[in-house]
């Protein structure tokens, strides 16, 4: 295997530590590795993507507008109908020409997240106002998170231990 595979072979094992030992969702984690502000899950539900973990480079409150996006105005609803989407520029994107956001994020990639049973739950994705791109080990990374991810989603901390 090459250094690239070797690399994202051992993110994915420190990955799976920290969501067997933190809990949902180490978007941080992922975060850390790309040039992207955000990194996000969504869940869709009734046509609607509600943002359901959110990290912010920035440490701000996350936006208004990212907290539920209908799935016909979303970059999401490219991920899941063909099984993965990634633009770095979004405004010079020809396979966006038309949409809402096209230009008012500068890049998003993103892929399908599937529940427990093999059902679409959401997406994960990387996205921010300014133009980044996502190099290619860091998608396949984002595509072996998306594996282990669904199986941490609705898991609870461990009760407290405090008397």
């Amino acid at each position: 295997m090459n250094n690239a595979g070797d690399e994202v072979r051992r993110a994915i094992e420190a990955y799976r530590t920290l969501l067997e030992t933190q809990g949902p969702a180490g978007l941080d984690f992922l975060n850390a590795r790309v040039a992207h502000r955000y990194t996000a899950v969504y869940r869709l539900e009734n046509a609607v993507l509600h943002n359901v973990h959110l990290f912010d480079k920035l440490g701000m409150v996350r936006p208004d507008f990212l907290a539920q996006v209908p799935l016909q105005d979303s970059f999401c609803q490219f991920v899941m109908r063909d099984g993965g989407f990634t633009s770095t520029d979004t405004g010079c994107d020809g396979r966006l020409d038309g949409h809402k956001y096209q230009g008012v994020l500068g890049s998003y990639h993103g892929v399908p997240l599937m529940d427990n049973y093999g059902r679409l739950y959401g997406t994960l994705c990387h996205f921010d106002t300014e133009r980044h791109p996502l190099p290619d080990d860091e998608f396949a990374l984002m595509q072996k998170a998306a594996r282990l991810l669904p199986a941490y989603l609705n898991k609870r901390p461990p009760p407290s231990l405090a008397l």
